[in-house]
């Protein structure tokens, strides 16, 4: 049965992302697995954005046998010195640090730019790294409106870069097989999905306008934005909550399981998006929603719901898919089948497919190494990833949509064949943003 799984993981796509880190797991011989891991094959990156998120991207990267991490680059001066000691740690060279990542793209020796800053920033760095020729792992959402995730698509292809965008269930062995699961007729036609996720968030309280801290360049981290005041509620995380830095839960979280379940539907864009929800829990600053309902109509004769709960609860998250024989739930720890009744089936724990892979031991979950090294592979052997930018870019429209459904408190109309907002004047015009003189994303 292992070996089974093995062999399926290679079928589906995994394999050579599983290769560059076992090695021999699958079967790869010592002379192609030094031609994967060699010296020759390396790639030089730029970190941009470590105060979180990007940190850990980096105690991935920095195991890499294939990878060097040259540049750690972002607007808190803490937060560079604190993942250069994460690089160091590992047994790395010290990378040099830069708080304007514009400069490290004048580096011809530059192969490549993770980002993880603030959503308003995702866009429009993709498409500066792709402009000077660097290749792009951009961690979720792809874009801040839909206009801008339209540009990184198009700066992907222009520039024949590889963009992969983190959301990292596309490399996880146990997502993919529950998939292929799903498409091989395990429970018949699948017709609904729905997905997830909830989390016990507290309020961020009323911000007071406040002295720009000496360790922050505020106006580099506004960027594409236009300026605001700078106030002592919204840095590090919170700009989360706010229109007009980032996207909300939906697109936070949302564009994960959203992602698997349009995977799993085999759909591309809606033809009917609504959206209901508010801010229920706190009286506060957040503007986004901490309670929203999603759904989906898809041309596919499918439908899908996502639910998120953002100040109530354990922390849970997933997703569930509906077929006429039955359903199948998917999670971060492997999937469970039923029949019609609800009785189990089949259960598949992600440990399951990993016997015989070495990995790379850090905080993160597997996913996270498998997707790193199918970018890498995928620079290496000038490929699509897994979670190509296109792919990334459908997805996270989804999402979009539904903020925009929940914007002007209506049902949207789209066309199918590109995800465009039908007939809606108002609804349109949350297609895309304002920015700051000199810095509109252009491709």
């Amino acid at each position: 049965m292992k070996n089974s799984r093995r062999d399926f993981i290679k079928k589906a796509g995994l394999g050579s992302a599983a290769i560059t880190l076992g090695g021999t797991a699958f079967g790869l011989d010592a002379k192609s697995y030094s031609r994967v891991m060699g010296a020759n094959s390396r790639i030089r990156i730029a970190h941009v954005g470590v105060n979180s998120r990007g940190d850990e991207l980096a105690k991935n990267f920095v195991k890499q046998k294939n990878a060097e991490i040259i540049y750690i680059c972002d607007v808190d001066e803490r937060a560079i010195a604190k993942t250069i000691a994460t690089v160091t740690s590992a047994g790395q060279p010290a990378p040099k640090g830069e708080k304007d990542f514009r400069i490290t793209l004048k580096d011809k020796t530059l192969d490549a730019v993770v980002i993880a800053t603030p959503d308003h920033w995702h866009a429009p760095a993709t498409i500066l790294a792709c402009q000077a020729g660097k290749h792009v792992y951009c961690e979720k959402p792809l874009s801040h409106n839909p206009n801008e995730g339209e540009l990184a698509v198009q700066a992907a292809r222009k520039y024949n870069r590889i963009v992969q965008l983190g959301t990292q269930r596309r490399s996880s062995p146990s997502d993919i097989e529950g998939i292929q699961e799903l498409k091989n007729g395990i429970i018949g036609r699948v017709y609904f999905g729905r997905a997830w996720y909830n989390r016990a968030r507290t309020s961020i309280g009323f911000g007071k306008e406040a002295p720009v801290p000496a360790w922050l360049d505020y106006d580099l981290w506004q960027g594409p934005a236009p300026r605001r005041v700078y106030k002592d509620n919204v840095i590090h995380y919170n700009w989360h909550w706010f229109w007009h830095w980032g996207t909300g839960e939906a697109l936070n979280n949302g564009t994960h399981e959203m992602d698997v379940v349009r995977w799993g539907l085999g759909a591309d864009f809606p033809i009917r998006v609504s959206s209901l929800g508010g801010r229920y829990a706190f009286k506060d600053d957040w503007e986004t929603p901490d309670t929203q309902i999603i759904t989906f109509d898809f041309p596919n004769n499918t439908s899908a719901v996502w639910q998120g709960i953002s100040c109530n609860g354990k922390y849970e998250v997933g997703s569930l898919f509906y077929g006429e024989k039955g359903s199948m739930e998917i999670k971060e720890d492997g999937y469970t089948i039923l029949d019609l009744e609800g009785k189990i089936v089949k259960d598949v724990k992600k440990e399951d497919l990993m016997v015989g892979v070495p990995t790379i031991v850090t905080s993160s979950p597997i996913k996270d190494e498998l997707h790193v090294a199918n970018f890498l592979e995928s620079i290496r052997d000038n490929k699509l990833p897994s979670a190509d930018v296109e792919i990334g870019h459908k997805s996270t429209l989804l999402v979009q949509l539904g903020n925009i459904s929940y914007r002007v408190g209506r049902t949207l109309n789209i066309d199918p064949k590109n995800g465009h907002i039908l007939g809606d004047s108002e609804a349109l015009r949350l297609w895309s943003r304002d920015y700051e003189k000199g810095w509109e994303p252009v491709v």
